[in-house]
């Protein structure tokens, strides 16, 4: 082992170990790389890590560089064995020559019989034991108190890591149940039934009825578990220490509230969106911020307490944010007491009793919710969350969007009018809550989880079967992906390949512009995911709302409308070409689209062509492979390029309409703008005459065009699409079964009498008036 204290090996692999999370996917890969760095920074035969299962008393090999690979998922009792007595312990077993231990207990999974020394150091997250790590050589080998140490810090950090991960991988988004529900909730509001049962409750149980903010849509019923603050949050007394102790003890807690952040970005992003990630993010910038960390250590050498310091300058920002009119940077105060907390939990030990787990799904109640909080639910019982504190823009309700769980924000005396005993409605459509509801309401909402659920067992039938309507005509449905972990959730819905690989994340996750290798690896996972199947990348599409903290970007007045996708890449012909390298590197592993956002005309496209001529020669030379029969494609988003559809259509292989951005662009309408949101409208009929010139466009031509985009995931729009004459959908994975199974039922005669009939429509309105009439004859 390298002569370096246990301390200065831990923090140092505390840095590589951050950079492995990174450039990891999920938890099993970011075990295999650390029981790999662990191994080789120890100079040990093996490094092995044993994960606690549930119920509290089985251990699972998880991840191991020495023993055998088919060890891998073996179990052992906590009651056996050298590891088992480690955790039974609850502290390090160590030994020059095992066999000779009274508790050694062979496995001939793991062809162990050659290793002699053992060392084994469980981890705890909050004083619960969650694993073991363990460090065995062939030699006898006396570990010493350095080595130890060493191992004790690296266990420390691996805990961090794995209570995150267990409790994230929970995270699912549930977008078929919140269109679900809000579509129901909406037809009972129209039809009188809910909103009559509201008028009774309100009137017979007054204090029943709770309004606040609707801030993610859908509902729950169930009993409530309210959310309080740990002790380990609250202001404690310091003992006095030297400062250089309190400046050290403050740098411990940092760097572990670093990784905890760190993994929460990473998890988070990958399961849910970057933007979702991007709450972490920030977290992070301000964990590394040179001014934050200055102020927390000039008041140390001042002579407070590290908790005592990190309260006060926490306290400065959050008062500093609580008065700044915007509301969106008021809301940011609730950021800055996350990361206090987190950091300040980190300084107490993170010894206090755990928060209790959910025993069965509940509704969490809470005085406020902050990111973290939400971040390590166990989500898979999380029903519904009502609080007293937050609004459409507190990062919470961000991350309750994407998670898809119904909430509402806001709720003035929530706490005081509800407990542990009670039952809870939770509408996140309106807005209402309700306290311990009648029974004709509560009957109302089971009888909406049941048509749902019943719903569900359909569309899991045809799951299999393709998308062809009654009449023979075929229709591909694709996904659109973002992340790695996008692929298993399209997989799982019955995707045929995808049709939008957005490549923002990778750029995003990172401090700088990844390389063409780095990136090619990402590409090349995508690809292998559906072997024999389509996949279109699509070049970086940043600026507008997507930055990278890396990439300095101009203020602009108007960003949808300046430097941002192609014309970016066009200006910056370094970035771009190392991802088409990148993207050529990974094509041989799958059937290989690339797909051009942002386009206005052919000189953009041949200027295009002509660089990914001169990245092929430039890889060709250096004896690089890559397929020769890459499709090429633009995305039609601008007016500009419906106007010219046709032209493009000769320049390219493909056409794929973008609706998010064709939809803005054309109605002069900022999709993220509230003010403006009614004007955002799928069904103006200047919308649909350019989806419908867009596919005569690219069939004149002999060429197919394809829709991404939020439209398309609507059964009824999914029809009229189909109508105006569009043969391939990519869409969010989740509705895919939806969305077949209204194409199985109709005919294409069927689907273009009804696109023939809304484009002789001259209002938006008048439209949707007719497609709902529709949907419910078609009973879609």
């Amino acid at each position: 082992m390298p002569e370096e204290t246990g301390e200065k090996l831990g923090l140092r692999t505390l840095e590589d170990i951050s950079m492995l999370i990174l450039h990891s996917h999920d938890l099993q890969e970011t075990l295999d790389n650390i029981v790999n760095l662990v191994a080789k920074r120890m100079s040990s035969d093996v490094c092995s890590i044993y994960l606690l299962e549930e119920d509290g008393e089985t251990l699972r090999l998880h991840a191991t560089r020495g023993l055998s690979r088919l060890s891998v998922g073996i179990t052992m009792k906590t009651s056996e064995g050298l590891t088992g007595l480690a955790m039974e312990q609850r502290g390090v077993v160590a030994t020059d020559n095992a066999p000779l231990h009274p508790r050694y207990k062979y496995f001939r999974q793991t062809k162990e019989e050659k290793v002699l020394s053992f060392l084994g150091v469980p981890f705890f997250e909050r004083n619960n034991p969650i694993g073991v790590l363990v460090i065995q050589n062939r030699d006898a080998r006396t570990f010493t108190s350095q080595e130890i140490s060493a191992v004790s810090t690296i266990a420390w950090q691996i805990s961090s890591i794995v209570s995150n991960a267990k409790l994230l991988d929970s995270i699912r988004k549930k977008e078929e149940e919140r269109a679900f529900y809000a579509a129901e909730v909406d037809r009972l509001r129209k039809s009188g039934e809910l909103k009559d049962s509201g008028r009774a409750s309100r009137k017979e149980h007054g204090s029943g009825v709770l309004t606040g903010i609707g801030i993610s849509p859908g509902f729950a019923l169930g009993k409530v578990s309210v959310l309080h603050r740990g002790a380990s949050e609250e202001a404690v007394l310091e003992q006095a220490r030297p400062r250089g102790e309190e400046q050290t003890r403050f740098l411990h807690a940092l760097e572990k509230a670093r990784i905890q952040t760190l993994y929460m970005e990473k998890r988070v992003g990958q399961i849910l969106s970057e933007a979702d990630a991007a709450i972490f993010h920030s977290h992070l910038m301000i964990l590394e911020d040179r001014g934050f960390i200055g102020k927390i250590t000039a008041l140390i050498d001042q002579g407070l307490g590290a908790h005592t310091a990190v309260s006060q300058v926490v306290e400065n920002y959050v008062s500093a944010f609580a008065r700044m009119q915007d509301p969106y940077l008021r809301e940011r105060s609730a950021d800055m007491e996350d990361i206090g907390r987190r950091i300040c939990l980190a300084l107490n030990g993170g010894n206090h009793k755990h928060r209790e787990r959910l025993r069965d799904p509940r509704i969490i109640i809470a005085r406020e919710l902050l990111p973290s909080d939400l971040a390590i639910m166990d989500h898979a019982k999380v029903i519904g969350i009502a609080t007293e504190k937050g609004n459409q823009n507190a990062h919470a309700a961000i991350m309750a969007r994407a998670l898809g769980i119904p909430a509402v924000f806001g709720v003035e005396g929530l706490l005081k009018k509800t407990g542990a005993r009670c039952e809870m409605v939770v509408d996140g459509n309106s807005g209402c809550v309700y306290v311990n509801p009648e029974q004709r309401i509560k009957k109302e909402y089971q009888r909406l989880q049941g048509e749902f659920d019943q719903k569900q067992r359909a569309l899991e039938g045809i799951r299999e079967l393709p998308a062809v309507t009654t009449d023979g005509c075929t229709v591909s449905l694709l996904a659109n992906i973002g992340l790695l972990s996008d692929l298993k959730v399209a997989q799982a819905h019955g995707a045929e390949g995808v049709g939008l690989y957005r490549t923002e994340f990778p750029f995003m996750s990172r401090k700088t512009f990844p390389g063409r290798i780095e990136q090619a690896a990402i590409y090349r996972k995508v690809l292998e995911g559906f072997p024999g199947l389509p996949v279109t990348i699509r070049t970086l599409d940043i600026g507008g709302d997507k930055e990278l903290s890396y990439f300095p970007h101009p203020k602009e007045d108007n960003p949808f409308l300046g430097w941002r996708s192609m014309r970016i890449s066009l200006d910056r012909e370094d970035i771009f070409r190392e991802q088409l390298a990148a993207v050529l590197l990974a094509s041989a592993s799958g059937r290989c689209n690339i797909m051009f956002p942002m386009i206005s005309g052919v000189d953009e496209v041949r200027r295009i062509k002509g660089i990914l001529e001169q990245v092929k020669e430039e890889l060709r030379n250096d004896g690089k492979e890559f397929a020769g029969d890459i499709g090429l494609g633009v995305m039609v988003e601008l007016p500009a390029a419906v106007l010219v559809a046709d032209m493009l259509a000769r320049e390219v292989d493909y056409l794929s309409i973008g609706t998010n951005d064709l939809i803005q662009y054309t109605l002069a309408c900022d999709r993220n703008n509230p003010r403006v949101k009614k004007w955002y409208d799928p069904y103006h009929p200047a919308v649909l005459h350019s989806i419908k010139k867009v596919a005569e466009a690219a069939a004149g031509a002999g060429k197919p065009a394809s829709l991404c985009g939020e439209m398309a995931g609507e059964p009824i729009n999914a029809v009229l699409l189909l109508g105006l004459g569009m043969r391939s959908f990519s869409l969010s994975a989740p509705n895919i079964p939806r969305v077949k199974e209204a194409i199985r039922s109709i005919s294409l005669a069927q689907a273009e009498q009804i696109a023939a009939q809304v484009l002789g429509m001259e209002s938006a309105l008048s439209i949707k008036s007719y497609l709902e009439a529709v949907q419910r004859e078609l009973g879609l």
